[in-house]
């Protein structure tokens, strides 16, 4: 295995139902990644991700799309016409806190340009964020908008990098070095053969859990112990963030969509969540299904067959799974980072971890 494996590399399966080819979000036909990462000098660790559920004009082209808050203690531009509409007209992306504005003014700006659109006068962009302020220096706002349409632009299918990469760079996850992670499952025919991919931005706490196993307690770190140095008081509560994009092939209309987001935040709770008071746990889910799109300035009744809801079981399973097992990706594939003034967060022991799921019967 590798010396930083994914979940499966270490053989760990969660769920009962298997991966795409990549488990990957990008093994929903059509999704595209595009991560841009910026380190440099000693304080600057932080990056964007960039997520689009098409390869068209997103904004002559919507999508279905729905939004599920956990936590609200967070930034999600964008999030309450999707709410309102049931449709996503943007590239959707992921940064740090401080970038949200400098994101939604490059989105924005890129829809407007494309061609057709000289009349366009409004633009959702959607642009989520978590708030790396530990290893990055966030108050520099180094991310700029060149780096988030070049996010966009090059924005590809197949394989994703996790860990620090993208708005994962300067994420911290359960004590230990965060960042990005995604997986997929493929349902059988006997449940349609849908297609559900995730990505996550893993910058939260709580007691980690991989696989039923109390990896977080076994290893002595998790939110609500005490300091090492006890006079310096209790680690930090849990607190931070965890942006969630779920994606699908299924014809599912905005508010079973809106439903299946729900179940990404749910699976949070599968890793030892704390959804604490300052994290901001939200799921942005989309269809990519050409029947469930809407076309800009669209009048005419438009027909669609949407899954009736006694199918849609089998796809929040698979969101349980896929969550639970980017969120160990994301930890497992990151790596040690010293950042903004001396700060060093480690990545979780490999070995260690290991250790505690033979122990626990997790693996052989």
């Amino acid at each position: 295995a590798p010396a930083r494996p994914r979940l499966r590399e270490l053989g760990v399966s969660p769920g009962v139902f298997e991966p795409g080819p990549l488990n990957a979000i990008t093994d929903v036909a059509g999704v595209k990644v595009g991560q841009v990462t910026l380190v440099e000098g000693d304080s600057v660790r932080t990056g964007v991700t960039a997520i689009l559920p098409h390869g068209g004009d997103l904004f002559r082209d919507k999508v279905a799309g729905a939004v599920f808050v956990g936590n609200a203690f967070g930034k999600l531009a964008g999030s309450t016409q999707v709410e309102e509409l049931g449709t996503i007209e943007t590239p959707i992306v992921l940064t740090n806190t401080l970038a949200v504005g400098e994101a939604v003014a490059a989105v924005a700006g890129l829809a407007l340009d494309q061609p057709g659109n000289e009349a366009v006068r409004s633009v959702n962009a959607l642009v989520g964020e978590t708030n790396d302020g530990g290893l990055n220096d966030i108050r520099s706002m180094p991310v700029r908008r060149e780096h988030v349409l070049t996010a966009i632009r090059s924005a590809a299918a197949g394989p994703v990098a996790e860990g620090n990469v993208g708005a994962g760079t300067g994420c911290e996850c359960f004590g230990w070095k965060g960042g990005i992670g995604t997986t997929s499952r493929k349902l059988p025919d006997r449940f349609g053969g849908w297609t559900v991919g995730v990505l996550l931005q893993a910058n939260f706490g709580g007691v980690l859990t991989i696989a039923g196993a109390p990896v977080g307690k076994e290893l002595g770190r998790h939110a609500f112990r005490l300091a090492a140095n006890e006079a310096e008081g209790p680690e930090r509560r849990g607190d931070g963030s965890c942006m969630i994009l779920v994606a699908t092939d299924a014809p599912l209309d905005a508010r079973d969509l809106r439903r299946l987001a729900a179940r990404a935040v749910f699976g949070l709770a599968r890793t030892g969540s704390s959804f604490s008071n300052g994290s901001g746990d939200y799921a942005v889910a989309f269809s990519t299904a050409p029947e469930m799109r809407t076309t800009h300035g669209e009048e005419r009744r438009r027909p669609r067959s949407p899954l009736p809801t006694e199918a849609v079981s089998p796809l929040f399973q698979a969101a349980l799974e896929a969550v639970e097992e980017a969120v160990g990706d994301a930890l497992l594939k990151a790596e040690d980072m010293t950042g903004a003034r001396g700060r060093r967060v480690e990545a979780i022991p490999v070995d260690r971890v290991r250790e505690i799921l033979v122990k626990y019967h997790m693996i052989p």
